[in-house]
């Protein structure tokens, strides 16, 4: 890893990096100050659940009710608000750190110095993947701090359980991030990466939320690396965690690993 140009970008994309942070830590403490008002009429927000369409409490992670905290920012947040600030994350940074650079070429300039195609391509990966954790990390702290601020019960917080969604966000995002950065090592046109990279996102939550809405379509989730994070059945013990876990983590890792095996070996535009 070149950690001179570590340092640069880190100090060049850390302001969007903790903007996103934030944006998601807001929401985070938003639902906990919420919660115990929910909390206290929870049999008639589980009774008024009970009539809802099954599908479309799928589709929201709504299936586990309110009995938990977990349960309730399992649909809440994990399920559509975190899903979508990070999705645009790992869409945008990824562009801004490959095919931004290409495009109007910075890279060349980067390359002109003492370091290989390999350790670029490296360390660029390597920015994308601290952003990420530093966005689940400051969320999963705030849900602590807000628990601790406004959650009166201690019956009310599992934190084994809240860990663990948090663990299988952040390998999901690690998996997006990774295709969207193979998408930008190949490419040399930064608004095509960004599109190709934005509608393949777009398409996997949409693939997701469809295939939870009918049972007669839910063969669409297979098509889908979304349906590896499934928070409400982490809130329950249904998942198999290890198992999606791997796979997003495989997935990741070979996405970024053909990223700079295929950067290494291309030609650059001029």
């Amino acid at each position: 890893m070149n950690y001179p140009l570590y340092k640069q970008m880190m100090k060049v994309n850390l302001k969007g990096m903790m903007n996103y942070a934030i944006g998601s830590a807001f929401y985070m403490i938003l639902m906990v100050w919420v919660y115990p008002s929910i909390a206290e009429n929870t049999k008639a927000l589980n009774d008024f659940m009970k009539v809802m369409p099954e599908g479309m409490l799928r589709a929201f992670g709504f299936e586990g009710g309110f009995g938990s905290f977990e349960a309730y920012v399992s649909g809440e947040f994990y399920g559509v608000i975190l899903t979508i600030i990070l999705t645009i994350f790992c869409v945008m940074l990824p562009t801004q750190l490959m095919a931004k650079l290409v495009d109007q070429g910075s890279m060349a300039y980067l390359l002109s110095t003492p370091t290989t195609r390999g350790k670029v391509a490296f360390t660029q990966a390597m920015v994308l993947f601290t952003g990420t954790f530093l966005i689940m990390v400051i969320t999963t702290l705030s849900g602590f701090i807000g628990y601790g601020l406004f959650i009166k019960d201690e019956n009310a917080f599992h934190a084994l359980k809240f860990i663990q969604i948090n663990i299988g966000a952040f390998l999901l995002f690690f998996a997006v991030g990774g295709i969207s950065f193979f998408i930008s090592s190949v490419a040399n046109d930064e608004k095509k990466a960004l599109g190709i990279s934005g509608i393949m996102a777009i398409g996997f939550f949409c693939l997701d939320m469809i295939g939870k809405i009918s049972e007669k379509v839910d063969w669409l989730r297979k098509l889908t690396i979304y349906s590896l994070f499934r928070p409400s059945d982490i809130v329950s013990g249904k998942e198999e965690l290890m198992q999606a876990w791997t796979i997003l983590a495989i997935i990741g890792i070979v996405a970024i690993g053909l990223g700079i095996s295929i950067f290494k070996k291309r030609d650059l535009p001029l």
